[in-house]
Order: C-alpha cells, then sequence, then structure tokens
C-alpha cells in the first residue's frame, strides 16, 4: 500500500471511529433528555395539585376521621371496651380505688367507672357537628402545612386550635348525659362507701400507705371536678380516633375511600 493511500485509510478509520462516538453520544444525551422529561412531568403532576385542592382533600380526612371516631365511640361500650381510650377514675381518685375494692367495693368502683364512660359515649354524637363547624374554618396555609407534617399533623392542629372550644360547649352535653347515667349517685356512693369503711381496712398496707398522704384528700372536693374531667377524657378519646383514622388514610390506598383523598394523599 502507498504512503498516500494508508494516509487515507487511517483518516477514514478515524472518521469512522469518531462517527461511531459521536452517535453513540447523541443516543447517550437523548435518553439522558427522556429520562429528564419524563422526571420532570412527574414531578409536575406531583406538585399540580391546587392549594384549594390540598386543603379540601385534609378537611376531607379529618371529616371522616371525626365520622369513624363518633361512630366507634358512639357504639354501646364505645369507650369502656376499647382499652386506647377507656376512661379511668381520676388519679386521686385511682389511689381510694384501691380501698375501696380492699373492703369489697368491686361493684362500686365498677358501676362509677362505667357510668363515666357511658356517659361520654353517649355525648359522642352530638359532638360532630362541632368537629364539623372548626374543621370549616382551617386555611390554606394550615392545609399545606399539615400535608407536609406528620402521620397525626392534622388531628394535632386540630386538637391545638379547638380544645377550648369544644371543652366550653361539650361540657354541658357530658354533664347532661352524666346526670342521665347517675354518675354523680355513683360518685355518692364511691365516696360514702370508701368513708364508712376506711376503718374496717385501716390495718391494711394500703390504707397505711394511702395515709401518708392523707387518704380522704384523694376525694375530689366536688362534682364539678369529675365533670371536668370526664370532658377532657372524652375530648381525649375522640382525638386518638381521630389521629387514628388520619395516620390510615395517609399510609393505606384502601382508606382513601373517595377520589379527593386518592388525589391528595395518593401523591
Amino acid at each position: 500500500m502507498t504512503k498516500i493511500s494508508l494516509i487515507t485509510a487511517l483518516l477514514l478509520t478515524s472518521t469512522l471511529s469518531m462517527a461511531f462516538d459521536l452517535g453513540g453520544l447523541v443516543k447517550e444525551s437523548t435518553n439522558r433528555l427522556q429520562s429528564s422529561s419524563t422526571s420532570n412531568t412527574n414531578s409536575s403532576k406531583g406538585s399540580s395539585l391546587s392549594s384549594a385542592v390540598v386543603s379540601d382533600g385534609l378537611k376531607e380526612a379529618l371529616k371522616v376521621g371525626v365520622e369513624y371516631g363518633v361512630k366507634e365511640l358512639s357504639k354501646e361500650n364505645g369507650y369502656l371496651a376499647n382499652d386506647k381510650v377507656k376512661i379511668p377514675l381520676p388519679d386521686k381518685l385511682q389511689k381510694v380505688e384501691k380501698l375501696v375494692r380492699k373492703a369489697g367495693g368491686d361493684k362500686i368502683a365498677d358501676d362509677l367507672i362505667v357510668s363515666m364512660n357511658t356517659a361520654a359515649s353517649k355525648a359522642a354524637p352530638k359532638t360532630t357537628v362541632i368537629f364539623v363547624d372548626a374543621i370549616k374554618d382551617m386555611n390554606i396555609d394550615d392545609a399545606k402545612k399539615i400535608l407536609s407534617g406528620g402521620d397525626d399533623a392534622a388531628t394535632k392542629y386540630f386538637e391545638e386550635h379547638t380544645s377550648k372550644s369544644l371543652k366550653e360547649t361539650i361540657k354541658p352535653i357530658i354533664r347532661e348525659t352524666m346526670e342521665e347515667n347517675k354518675v354523680a349517685s355513683y360518685y355518692d356512693t364511691f365516696n360514702k362507701y370508701y368513708k364508712d369503711n376506711a376503718g374496717l381496712i385501716e390495718n391494711t398496707s394500703a390504707l397505711k400507705y394511702a395515709k401518708q398522704f392523707g387518704a380522704d384528700e384523694y376525694i375530689p372536693s366536688s362534682k364539678e371536678d369529675l365533670d371536668d374531667y370526664v370532658t377532657s377524657q372524652a375530648l381525649k378519646g375522640l382525638y386518638t380516633m381521630i389521629s387514628e383514622k388520619e395516620s390510615e388514610i395517609r399510609k393505606d390506598p384502601i382508606a382513601q375511600t373517595t377520589s379527593l383523598l386518592k388525589k391528595v394523599f395518593g401523591n
């Protein structure tokens, strides 16, 4: 092969190699652009929800949570049979409860606990409209923060912004249902049983332990204290159930029962 032919062949080979390399680069760049385009499209789709839609979705999730909580807690023994929300005796009364049961007053203590929980269950249905009205007041900025928050962010917001007004509104309902269920009567019976039988068990270690702190001080001075206590515990139970449903809606597609919930929480 002549010198000129050899040079020509080398130039041709180099040109072909460069062409193949350039083709590979073009193909790779095209793939990257397509990938980037798809990614951007998906990102755009994920952020395409309007603030109004996000707000409506969160409100609907809360509404579903309220309906769920009220329905569950309104059932017979809705509070009493649910360990997560069952209302125990107040801390101070729990000290005396040990003494009452020690003296054979199991039924006395149980009757008081049952009456409080029954009163809360009967009051629960009457809270729905209060909760729903409170949900309507949530603004769009709050909704955005809640969506990016924890599983119970909406419920915490709900609790923080409505507890005071809800307590003021619900307390009369609780008081009324407590009267219907004779909670005060059971309270008086409990109190009297303790005082009548304290002497019978004064030698027990339980009473000696209680007397170190002044056992009589464990009995609340008024039934009003008991009204406040049951009201707070009833609301706490409702918040617990709402939070449980909110978390489920965020995590489980099956719980996203409407197209709006799927649109907001599915993304």
